[in-house]
């Protein structure tokens, strides 16, 4: 059983029992990660689906730590490569961070520095990451070529294009694409591409940003992974931000090689415009033909992007500029689709300050009382801390009663969840009491987040009312 093998690994990497064991969320990954406890040690299990992507990540991540990077050292890999085990980096990814600023639109000081902080490490990846890199171990191909720009054009031309009902001359577009791929390659710089840097792959350890997920990178032009972190669609950054983010990188940039600004700003506008049709063919597919209503949502805000490089014609593609000239101002893309996703409310609360009330007039949800759970503020070392404060974690975790608690919270609210999305509801509340909302009831209401975040395509907000807390996921 592969679960047997993460056990074996973690058993005789560490020397300690497996006590715990839990399953941890993905976006899109057919791999599964779990998050694997004994005595004090904790450590993230991999079971991965594809050697050669496996292998990708262990050379990758061997090489990347030999170079210092902020990268999860890889501890002990199972005999048939297909399990590992590697350094837990905690549980705080920058994505999550900045969804007040990506709701809002305005982005806090707060946000802003994360966001530099982390394209300030972008470099080292790219540079120092590819010195005596042998390039045969990335997965799937060993460098960005010819045929990758063919797939990302024809994605977007075939799942996003054609489902619109745009009228376009096939043979036209392919001639400029021709020359637009001509124009992506002619750099051959021996830089590492990570192929997938965004906000979601950024994990914060001490208040550093550490890296995870790159195992389909390879050599590859610079532009592409600062492309697709500053315009990363659904992150609406404001063009201040954006800049900042590019003077950080340049700033950067500058302790590896020179820089030419004017030459630089021209390679990376030519890189927006390839993320932009690239997201827009993901967009399509997920949207279009898997018909998930997140992705249909998402599309105003590439199709924004596009209007705002469309300001400065490509004028050495002119048919393709035409067209999505044509494209950027149909009707239907013109104004934000609105998210109809079912969105789930879900509060701490302290039981003496009464029960929260329900703002949306459906008077349905659960109100969940946690005080037969062990109580950490009974004891005066825990009450300078929170539910998400790792005291207060493993107090609640060491004896199991929270978890036992919580699978059966799991059961109620994912049935009700399901339904409410096949009744098309648009609401649900779900309240966890405790005696001072701090501890039990905070813990409680973030792994109910994350479980339901990890498992339906749904709006979550969390609101810890006794903490003055309300974020978004």
């Amino acid at each position: 059983m592969a679960d047997d093998i993460l056990k074996d690994l973690f058993e005789s990497y560490t020397g300690q029992q497996l006590a715990e064991k839990s399953e941890l969320s993905t976006s899109g990954s057919n791999r599964r990660y779990f998050r694997l406890k004994g005595g004090n040690i904790s450590v993230v299990g991999v079971l991965g689906t594809n050697f050669e992507e496996n292998r990708a990540f262990i050379a990758l991540s061997k090489h990347f730590k030999e170079k210092h990077l902020h990268v999860p050292t890889v501890l002990a890999v199972s005999e048939d490569g297909m399990s590992y085990i590697q350094e837990d980096l905690g549980e705080k990814i920058l994505y999550d961070q900045l969804a007040q600023g990506r709701e809002s639109g305005t982005y806090s000081s707060y946000e802003c520095n994360l966001l530099c902080r982390t394209i300030e490490q972008l470099p080292k990846i790219q540079f120092r990451g590819a010195e005596g890199l042998d390039w045969s171990v990335c997965y799937p191909q060993p460098a960005f070529d010819g045929r990758m720009v063919d797939f990302d054009l024809n994605y977007f031309k075939y799942c996003f294009l054609k489902a619109t009902g745009l009228e376009f001359n096939e043979v036209q577009l392919q001639e400029d694409f021709e020359r637009f791929k001509a124009d992506l390659l002619k750099d051959d710089d021996n830089t590492f591409m990570y192929r997938d840097f965004q906000a979601r792959n950024v994990m914060l350890r001490d208040g550093e940003p550490y890296f995870i997920d790159y195992q389909g990178g390879r050599r590859g032009p610079i532009y592409y992974d600062v492309a697709s972190f500053i315009w990363q669609a659904r992150s609406r950054y404001p063009e201040e931000l954006r800049q900042e983010m590019i003077r950080t990188y340049l700033r950067a940039l500058r302790g590896f090689t020179q820089v030419d600004e004017a030459h630089f700003h021209e390679r990376l506008r030519l890189f927006v415009l390839f993320r932009t049709l690239q997201v827009l063919g993901a967009y399509g597919f997920r949207g279009y033909f898997e018909k998930k209503p997140h992705f249909i949502a998402s599309v105003p805000y590439a199709l924004g992007n596009l209007r705002r490089l469309l300001r400065t014609p490509f004028k050495d593609y002119p048919y393709l500029n035409a067209l999505l000239a044509k494209l950027a101002s149909m009707p239907q893309f013109n104004e934000t689709a609105q998210d109809k996703r079912l969105e789930v409310h879900i509060y701490s609360f302290a039981y003496k300050k009464g029960i929260p009330a329900d703002n949306t007039g459906n008077g349905g949800g659960y109100v969940f009382d946690c005080r037969s759970v062990n109580n950490p503020g009974k004891y005066e070392h825990y009450r300078q801390f929170n539910g998400n404060d790792p005291e207060v974690i493993r107090f609640l975790e060491d004896d199991g009663e929270v978890l036992t608690f919580l699978d059966s919270v799991y059961k109620l609210v994912d049935a009700h969840v399901k339904r409410f999305i096949e009744r098309k509801f648009t609401h649900l509340q779900v309240c966890f009491g405790c005696t001072g909302g701090q501890h039990r009831s905070v813990y409680c209401a973030e792994h109910l987040a994350k479980h339901l975040s990890g498992k339906f395509d749904v709006k979550i907000t969390v609101t810890h009312r006794e903490l003055d807390i309300e974020k978004i996921l």
